[in-house]
């Protein structure tokens, strides 16, 4: 595994570096977020590891450009901030983690191979902001006549979100549908054009957020 650790700090930069090589991870690792910028375009890491504040551009900023510049790799907020609006700006723009630095050097790991591996991890000690943030979603997603990115879904599309907000893989969706892999990437794709977003993750995060699924589920009854 390759990871790009972005981080300001010196100490923790360098300190996190070796820690992740004694547990035979390569790691390159720079102090700004331009330099984070120009080292995941220029180096295609399997994961980018981005402290949420910088003085030069914050994690948010550098993972916007990353999503922006159309690089795709897995990008994971690596952070001492709990705060709630952090965590859903995090996820909106295409975080595939949010993770607290207080956390064991094992455990990061672990969390690093999942993410690699496609899944979407959060810190334990953010479940709890993380669900009343769900719940607040769908306590505010009253009916409404305005027109939604939603409405411009077919309703395989509709179904396929809200597969992505079970946390499904494609291979999983593909199986539970009876289609194939690539039509699932290509309804995907569909989804996310559609809702004007650079990663899966975001459209989950908005799909949960807005009920989506909670309103599809009690149409289907």
């Amino acid at each position: 595994m390759r990871v790009l650790v972005v981080d300001d700090h010196a100490l923790f930069r360098v300190g996190l570096e070796g820690l992740l090589e004694k547990r035979g991870i390569q790691v390159e690792a720079v102090a700004t977020g331009q330099e984070g910028l120009e080292r995941a375009s220029a180096d295609d890491p399997d994961v980018v590891l981005l402290d949420m504040r910088m003085p030069d551009m914050n994690g948010i900023a550098v993972l916007r450009q990353i999503r922006d510049r159309g690089l795709e790799m897995p990008v994971v907020i690596l952070t001492t901030s709990d705060d709630e609006q952090d965590l859903v700006e995090a996820l909106r723009n295409g975080s595939q983690g949010y993770l607290l630095k207080d956390m064991e050097p094992d455990e990061l790991v672990s969390a690093l191979r999942n993410i690699v591996a496609g899944k979407t991890v959060i810190a334990p000690d953010l479940a709890g902001v993380l669900a009343k943030v769900v719940q607040q979603g769908e306590v505010e997603a009253e009916p409404s006549d305005e027109r939604t990115p939603f409405a411009e879904l077919t309703p395989r599309e509709q179904e396929i979100l809200c597969l992505l907000a079970e946390g499904q893989s494609n291979k999983a969706i593909a199986r539970n549908l009876g289609i194939s892999d690539g039509t699932v990437k290509l309804h995907v794709k569909a989804v996310l054009r559609k809702l004007s977003v650079h990663s899966r993750v975001e459209a989950a995060v908005i799909a949960v957020e807005q009920g989506l699924c909670h309103k599809e589920a009690e149409r289907q009854a």
